[in-house]
C-alpha cells in the first residue's frame, strides 16, 4: 500500500504521497493525507493509517539538544519517543521479544531519514529516498530526472509507481519543510 517519496535538495526536504488506502483488492481514495508537519519534522508514512495517525496525533518528539549530533538524536531520543507512541496507541507489535512498528520518512533539520519496521534509522546517500509497495518504481524514475526540481520528480516518480503499481492511487500530495 502506497508511496512515500523524499528528497534532500538546497538545505530544504520534500516529501510527496499518494492517497491509496489498500486493504487486499479494495482500494479507497483517502482525504487523510499520508503526509503531514509534527512541530520541526515533515513525516510521510506507509504500514498503516493508524500508525500515521499516531505519529501526527499523539508523538511528542523531545528537544534535541544543540550540542547532540542529528543522527545520534534519531536514533536515541527519537526513535524512543515513536517507540512509546506506538506501544501506547496499541499499534506496536511484538513477537518473540522482538518490537515492531511501522514504515516512514522523516524530514528534519534538512536531512531526510527513513525508519524501518523495526526501527532502524537510515539516511541514503543519494539524498532521496522512498517507501511503501512503488519504492523501486519510484527510486527508479529519481536516478532519471537529477535535471528537474524536487517537486516536478516527486511527481514524476509517484506518476510510475501509480502506473504500476495496484496499491498506488492519486491524488498526489507534496510538502516542503525550509
Amino acid at each position: 500500500m502506497t508511496c512515500i517519496v523524499g528528497i534532500v535538495e538546497n538545505e530544504k526536504v520534500t516529501i510527496g504521497c499518494d492517497s491509496a488506502g489498500v486493504d487486499g483488492l479494495s482500494l479507497t481514495v483517502r482525504d487523510d493525507k499520508k503526509i503531514f508537519r509534527n512541530g520541526e519534522f515533515l513525516i510521510g508514512f506507509t504500514s498503516s493509517f493508524r500508525m500515521g495517525q499516531l505519529l501526527q496525533y499523539k508523538l511528542d518528539p523531545p528537544k534535541h539538544h544543540p550540542d547532540d549530533d542529528t543522527f545520534k538524536y534519531m536514533v536515541t531520543e527519537f526513535i524512543e519517543a515513536v517507540r512509546t507512541c506506538l506501544k501506547d496507541g496499541g499499534f506496536a507489535e511484538k513477537e518473540k521479544e522482538a518490537e515492531a512498528g511501522g514504515t516512514f520518512l522523516v524530514g528534519y533539520k534538512n536531512r531526510l531519514f527513513k525508519i524501518q519496521g523495526d526501527y532502524q534509522v537510515g539516511e541514503s546517500s543519494h539524498k532521496f529516498d522512498a517507501c511503501g509497495c512503488g519504492e523501486e518504481l519510484a527510486l527508479g524514475s529519481l536516478v532519471t530526472s537529477k535535471d528537474q526540481s524536487p517537486e516536478k520528480r516527486i511527481k514524476e516518480a509517484l506518476k510510475a509507481a501509480e502506473t504500476f503499481s495496484a496499491g498506488v492511487a492519486a491524488p498526489f500530495h507534496i510538502e516542503t519543510l525550509t
